[in-house]
């Protein structure tokens, strides 16, 4: 691929964010307010951005990778596509039966959870034909019967079908002829088969990834082809990529056929972008938080890789969807600080958002948030939030936090101090949740700040958890469109397999995984990805037999006795994972294949250097038992290799800005991140 600008664009809830890669390797950023009624709007503008200010010829643009959170917007929002599902006879309520599992075990009043709302009753149809467990047909597929169901379907409003026929992974025949059926009969319908989806056993599961796969399909094909539109309108002709939930990236053309892969995809950005800086850093042992205007995303990345679990929650339901392991919650600085009914201080999950956003934005915003409790302790430049981009105005944020601090008879700034410490707790709960949860020491990772709010928050997270080290990234608020740049192209594919590892032989599991390899690596020809740079890794879903929950291994077919090192990983991961190991029989459930390339590796970038300012300083409020002090304010620019800005300290960027906390010390390392260390 000739060199040329390589464009990120990440869409999140407060600010849009734009990062340009020259084909020097130089950086350059941009962040926008999100315009929540078209965020295409925002998009169009932050490229206009980098034509009018870096001189980035649409022509010059070889490559241009989104991430977004439009298919997991229209789950929580329910704003999918009228959905029709079509089953075998027999099998239409499985999605409503799901499997009885309860959050609230001891709720008054029990409300369904499994996702009924993708298609109610009058929108399941059922029609005769069935698989055998062994891929055998047993009923033929009744061709009638498919037509008359998808009819009366798309009589009723439907604008997409999910086909899910039992035991469709071990014969896939009678999905693909219905499918032919319904898109002769409906042309341009959107589809989604089970076979293609989820080919893997347990009903309730594959049922449910289909449905949710279709229900947002025209939802995301729709949003797509807009954003081609504006790509089209500046003049750039490279095509579009688009991040996916288990930090990949892949071509449009090829997300719209399993848009359930990018639920979840605007945080697995983020955590690639902190996996490629710890490693800047000599790092693989991380746990990266990523704190923006709306949320918190936290993510453990062991041995130079994001966990990745094989099953993830959207809007409260369980889909079976590879995914980077993030925890989410609703802690970042739009967050509004509340009272509870006990008159306690609360954090979140509400936010402020863009519009009107905290009340230092001065547009019209009026309850008390984090960045306005921020502002008033000292730790932002009302003058250089942004890049410049907003002037705070702290008599507003003032006004907001008293208004909240009478009830509490507190002062204003005791009240700011408070929220940090709950928004704090919060966060220093979640990076529990993704560490020691897991069967991981946090105190051996180093922590990632990510974010806007990450380098602001990440002293006082690392005294909380005993964690030594900091890593902040070179342009941190923006990271999660500096992710997508650094993302592979990865295209994975799994499918069922059941079978005892005591009975299995070595050449049947090279079989099945051959199958999977071609099939990955007819997507990878999709990408223009030559087959030199393409890295292949395979995994196995491992139980016991008799146990319900599987857990992911990796399998090596090249290695020394493959079944023996597969069974001995499985015991190791089952140990650490639930505190015990039994060298019990086990199984293997399904098979996986991953097919990813790296991007090509960017040249140094060449920094253009800058005069260093006067040194400044400036009064903040710390925690007990500091208190008031004065801390250095340095520009991150001014910062040559080799120095060390020991805390008190503020440094200050155009997307983000540094606390250093008092016993903590900071030096600039190489590729231009910030190593922030406890002192001894």
């Amino acid at each position: 691929m000739p060199p040329g600008y390589e464009i990120g664009i990440d869409i999140g809830g407060t600010f849009t964010d734009l990062v340009c890669r020259a084909p020097d390797g130089r950086i350059s950023i941009v962040k926008l307010p999100t315009t929540r009624q078209d965020p295409s709007t925002g998009a169009a503008a932050a490229i206009a951005h980098a034509g009018k200010a870096w001189g980035v010829a649409p022509e010059a643009v070889r490559r241009v990778v989104h991430g977004t959170t439009v298919a997991t917007n229209a789950v929580l929002e329910r704003k999918g596509a009228r959905l029709g599902l079509i089953t075998t006879r027999g099998f239409r309520d499985v999605l409503e039966i799901g499997r009885q599992k309860r959050h609230g075990m001891y709720d008054l009043t029990l409300t369904p959870e499994a996702p009924v709302f993708l298609a109610p009753g009058r929108h399941r149809k059922e029609v005769s034909e069935r698989i055998a467990a062994d891929g055998s047909v047993l009923t033929p597929l009744a061709e009638a019967e498919v037509i008359e169901a998808a009819d009366a379907l798309v009589a009723d409003g439907i604008e997409a079908i999910a086909v899910v026929f039992l035991f469709s992974f071990a014969n896939p025949a009678h999905e693909r002829r219905a499918a032919e059926l319904i898109a002769a009969r409906h042309p341009g319908l959107a589809l989604s088969l089970s076979c293609e989806v989820d080919p893997a056993f347990r009903e309730y599961e594959r049922t449910a990834v289909t449905a949710f796969d279709a229900y947002v399909k025209p939802v995301l094909d729709r949003y797509l082809a807009g954003f081609e539109a504006v790509l089209a309108d500046a003049g750039i002709a490279a095509a579009l990529q688009v991040m996916l939930s288990r930090g990949g990236v892949c071509s449009s053309r090829i997300a719209r056929r399993r848009p359930v892969r990018l639920l979840l995809s605007g945080p697995a950005a983020g955590v690639v972008g902190g996996q490629a800086n710890g490693a800047a850093a000599g790092l693989d042992d991380l746990i990266s938080v990523d704190i923006g205007g709306t949320s918190c995303d936290i993510a453990l990345i062991e041995g130079g890789r994001p966990v990745v679990r094989t099953e993830g929650v959207v809007a409260g339901h369980q889909l079976r969807v590879p995914m980077i392991d993030v925890n989410a919650i609703g802690a970042g600085g739009g967050s509004i600080a509340w009272l509870d009914a006990a008159g306690g201080l609360r954090v979140g999950p509400h936010s402020a958002g863009a519009e009107p956003g905290p009340a230092a934005y001065g547009r019209g915003g009026s309850e008390a948030t984090v960045t306005d409790a921020s502002l008033l302790l000292g730790y932002l430049n009302p003058d250089n939030f942004a890049g410049g981009a907003i002037r705070l105005d702290a008599e507003a944020a003032a006004a907001a936090l008293a208004r909240l601090a009478g009830p509490l008879d507190l002062s204003a700034a005791e009240t700011a101090l408070g929220i940090h410490r709950v928004l704090n707790a919060a966060m220093a709960e979640g990076i529990r949740l993704v560490s020691i949860r897991r069967g991981f020491d946090p105190r051996r990772f180093a922590l990632v700040a990510l974010g806007g709010g990450g380098p602001l928050h990440a002293c006082a997270l690392a005294e909380e958890l005993g964690i030594a080290r900091i890593v902040v990234p070179r342009h941190p608020g923006v990271l999660s469109a500096a992710g997508l740049l650094a993302a592979p192209v990865e295209q994975e594919l799994s499918a069922a397999f059941n079978r005892a590892l005591a009975e299995l032989d070595l050449d049947s599991l090279r079989d099945a995984y051959a199958g999977l390899d071609a099939r990955c690596a007819e997507l990878m020809a999709g990408e223009a990805v030559g087959e030199s740079r393409v890295v292949v890794r395979h995994a196995a879903d491992v139980c016991y037999v008799g146990q319900a929950h599987h857990l992911e291994v990796p399998v090596d077919l090249d290695g020394e006795a493959p079944l023996a090192a597969l069974y001995r990983d499985f015991l190791a991961a089952h140990d650490r994972v639930y505190g015990y190991a039994a060298e019990s029989p086990a199984r293997i459930v399904n098979l996986r294949s991953v097919h990813s390339a790296a991007p090509a590796a960017p040249p140094e970038a060449t920094e253009t250097p800058t005069t260093p300012p006067a040194p400044g300083s400036r009064e903040i409020l710390l925690p007990e038992p500091w208190g008031r002090v004065t801390a250095a304010v340095r520009r991150r620019t001014a910062l040559a290799d080799g120095t060390t800005l020991a805390g008190p300290a503020i440094i200050e960027q155009p997307d983000s800005t540094v606390l250093i906390w008092p016993g903590w010390a900071a030096r600039p390392g190489g590729g231009g991140i910030l190593v922030v260390e406890r002192e001894a």
